[in-house]
């Protein structure tokens, strides 16, 4: 897959599908490090961990999601997202080749 340039506030909030439709979550957070003077994507935060990731309220996190029963959250190599339609994002992996993500104490 050749790289090519995606405007990001069109992905948060879009709802991630696995290949067979399933939703998995939405994207929350956007990871990217810079390289050679240009900052490039690392990896998708999806879920309801990932809102929290940003927010960096771990504390807060843990207790409300434990309340709210919501404990899902994945970690998704750039590599791993097909952009090809930046308004439908879509695994092209399994979930069980996923990180889940957790909130730490």
């Amino acid at each position: 897959m050749a790289a090519h340039e995606v405007q990001l506030e069109l992905l948060l909030g879009c709802q991630v599908v696995a290949n067979d439709g399933t939703p998995v979550g939405r994207i929350e957070e956007i990871c990217a490090e810079e390289r050679n003077g240009e900052l490039v994507v690392t990896e998708y935060l999806l879920g309801a961990y990932a809102v929290f990731e940003r927010l960096s309220a771990s504390l807060v996190a843990r207790a409300t999601l434990n309340l709210l029963h919501l404990r899902s959250g994945y970690r998704v190599p750039w590599d791993m997202l097909d952009l090809a339609d930046v308004r439908r994002p879509r695994l092209i992996c399994s979930l069980s080749e996923l990180k889940m993500l957790q909130v730490s104490a």
